[in-house]
């Protein structure tokens, strides 16, 4: 199986857990987030921590976003440090914030422009199911984008959910709570 590169930005009460079972799960990893000391239970592990969303996406194959709401979905993956500068081909962004279908479909148009491929990738289970990888993942967007990352979602959730387009992740998610 490839073993894909994956970059995690936002190390929160959630994804914080979901980051540590895609290390657990044996994938290489790179960490970021604005406070520097959420990095440090993954540098004593030695995963890689970076200095900005660019440089995650510099050194990865994926970047998984789980970041609080839109306007901070967009400072990491369009903003001036963000994603798009460190962009490369065959990237993939899975997003997996609570965003409207709406953003999500903004943010995979906006990121196609750089060449980078975007799935919207809400998830319920709380903190309890991302510690446990039990989390229900419901994703939008390629069909073969979402087959190719399939095993890193896998690390972090027990029901994963294929909706179709970009934007329908986020209609299942709000049709499921």
């Amino acid at each position: 199986m490839e073993r894909l590169r994956v970059g995690f930005i936002g190390l929160g009460i959630m994804g914080s857990a979901m980051a540590m079972n895609i290390h657990k799960a044996g994938f290489p990893l790179i960490v970021y987030n604005r406070t520097r000391s959420k990095t440090e239970p993954f540098a004593k592990l030695g995963v890689p921590v970076a200095d900005s969303p660019r440089e995650v996406a510099e050194k990865s194959d994926v970047v998984i976003d789980m970041v609080t709401d839109a306007p901070d979905v967009e400072e990491v993956l369009l903003g001036p440090n963000g994603v798009v500068h460190g962009a490369h081909p065959g990237l993939i962004v899975i997003d997996m914030s609570t965003n409207s279908p709406e953003h999500a479909k903004y943010f995979a148009r906006e990121l196609s422009k750089y060449g980078i491929e975007f799935l919207d990738a809400p998830v319920t289970g709380g903190d309890i199911g991302a510690r446990q990888g039990t989390l229900t993942i419901m994703v939008g967007g390629k069909y073969e984008v979402f087959q190719r990352v399939k095993p890193i979602l896998e690390a972090m959730g027990k029901t994963i959910i294929y909706a179709g387009d970009v934007g329908n992740g986020r209609c299942l998610s709000s049709s499921t709570k």
